[in-house]
């Protein structure tokens, strides 16, 4: 099959068609979204025959042989750390959910990573209706679904984004209130869900009700934070941060968005979509902040 690998173009080649364990259904990939992690982050000596990519979407080719998940000819939407990049994948059934026909399938492939990060990560934060909670990073991936949850639950969203070109669009996804970078925080939050790290990570939690939490999710200014402990302590009592981390199976959430998704309750956001040949252009214009939300490839 061919499939994308981390070659200097990152152009599609051929590899061995992956081999489902009995838990595993193959699925035939119709579209995958790229994540800023996976490509800021990648290995910088990968396996050459290694396929990357985290979320996919397409048809079940071949049912699990133990007979979890759904039948062949099934649309799914899928998640592993690995295998989106190709024309087929095998998929852990606890990771996947099924599509209904109302929603196209390069739309639910911009689900996985971001919308169940920013699912789980406003979970944490528990109940938040009534509460301000600030969105960081609210132009990426997971920040845009993470305004639009947060504001379903109830919550006052500030949504923070580093201009006011990437912030447009935000009240419409949920935010009452808009900042534009880190030294334009202002007020206090009882949640925040930081995606940036570095300076606004900082920022945001000098901003902390007494009790209240930072969810740090991603470190997308690639940059350390340095927090003054003394400075915090004048404004928040017992403050936190905590690192978030993603756990799966992601099945049941992925479900839960894509019925979202079906109702016409959820924006997938996609801001740059094409055909997979063009990975490399879409790789660069999501480093370089020029994809306004997901980036998505048709396979």
């Amino acid at each position: 099959m061919r499939a994308l690998t981390f070659n200097p173009d990152l152009s599609p080649g051929v590899v061995p068609d992956p081999v489902p364990t009995r838990s595993q259904a193959l699925v035939k990939v119709a579209a995958f979204s790229l994540n800023f992690g996976e490509i800021a982050y990648r290995s910088a000596n990968p396996d050459p025959g290694d396929v990357p990519g985290w979320d996919a979407a397409g048809v079940v080719v071949q049912a699990a042989a133990d007979g979890s998940g759904p039948a062949a000819g099934t649309r799914v939407v899928t998640f592993g750390w690995s295998g989106a990049w190709a024309e087929l994948r095998a998929v852990d059934t606890a990771e996947l959910a099924v599509v209904p026909e109302a929603v196209g399938l390069g739309t639910a492939s911009a689900l996985p990573v971001a919308g169940v990060t920013a699912l789980q990560a406003l979970r944490r934060l528990g109940p938040v209706a009534g509460r301000r909670v600030l969105i960081t990073g609210a132009s990426g991936g997971v920040g845009r679904f993470a305004v639009q949850l947060a504001a379903r639950a109830g919550a006052e969203v500030v949504a923070s984004a580093g201009s006011p070109a990437r912030a447009q669009g935000r009240r419409e996804l949920g935010a009452a209130e808009i900042a534009i970078g880190p030294e334009n925080l202002t007020g206090r939050a009882y949640g925040v869900l930081d995606t940036v790290g570095g300076r606004q990570l900082a920022q945001a939690f000098y901003q902390l009700e007494d009790d209240g939490v930072v969810m740090a999710i991603g470190r997308a200014a690639r940059e350390p934070a340095v927090i003054d402990f003394e400075l915090a302590g004048t404004r928040s009592a017992r403050g936190r941060i905590e690192n978030f981390n993603v756990t799966t199976p992601f099945g049941p959430d992925l479900a839960h968005l894509v019925g979202l998704l079906a109702a016409g309750e959820l924006d997938a956001q996609v801001g740059w979509r094409g055909p997979w040949d063009k990975a490399s252009e879409a790789a660069d214009a999501l480093l370089a902040r020029r994809v306004t939300g997901k980036a998505v490839l048709d396979v």
